[in-house]
């Protein structure tokens, strides 16, 4: 982008953006392993998958956005030593976002009386696991000092906003993934490889922000 993305211009912006149309499995799946493991969406699983939230956080730090992600333990339940949103699986009679602002607390002590919920980015069905994935984004005017639990994260990992945007961190790699060959894009951020799930929803949010370009 030929100038710098603010904070102002993005909570103006998605609130509405995500109660419209959006992008979708056709931006999640840029981001698949390919081929994919699976491209049915949650309007054709809805109650036979498991549900889980994630909350996308944007905030402000070095005075540009930035966003949130975890470099998990491998003492959780799930997704053991990889690069995720803070997030997990929903309790009994527990809404999207609640889940969503929970696991941020007990994660990364957020606290999250002090950050706006955005809306919602399109729900993904991820097979392997037959989780159903909610992405909740949320965006604080203040910069956030977070406090890791050390039993589900190994590191917290502050990504400019800018970075992702680039198509410079863009890369793909050949893996040997569930017993086959499979080419694994990913956004790369010094040593790490944001893949996967996060990968696919990363996508279309970045999809969406890149609408505020100009043309």
């Amino acid at each position: 982008m030929s100038e710098k993305l603010s904070l102002d211009s993005i909570l103006k912006f998605l609130p509405g953006r995500l109660l419209a149309e959006k992008p979708g499995l056709a931006a999640q799946i840029r981001f698949s392993p390919q081929p994919p493991p699976s491209t049915l969406t949650y309007q054709e699983v809805q109650e036979t998958c498991l549900r889980a939230a994630v909350l996308i956080l944007i905030y402000p730090k070095d005075q540009e956005p930035h966003l949130v992600f975890i470099h998990r333990t491998g003492l959780g339940n799930h997704h053991q030593n990889q690069i995720s949103f803070p997030g997990g699986g929903s309790q009994a009679e527990e809404s999207i976002e609640q889940t969503a602002l929970r696991e941020a607390r007990e994660e990364l002590g957020v606290a999250t009386e002090k950050i706006t919920i955005a809306g919602q980015l399109t729900p993904l069905y991820v097979q392997p696991s037959n989780y159903c994935v909610f992405p909740v984004v949320a965006i604080s005017r203040e910069e956030i000092h977070f406090k890791p639990s050390p039993c589900e994260v190994a590191a917290v990992i502050e990504v400019p906003l800018a970075h992702l945007l680039d198509d410079n961190s863009l890369r793909g790699e050949t893996w040997f993934l569930r017993g086959r060959q499979v080419l694994v894009p990913f956004y790369q951020y010094e040593d790490h490889k944001i893949w996967g799930a996060t990968a696919m929803i990363l996508s279309e949010l970045l999809e969406l922000i890149g609408e505020l370009k100009p043309r």
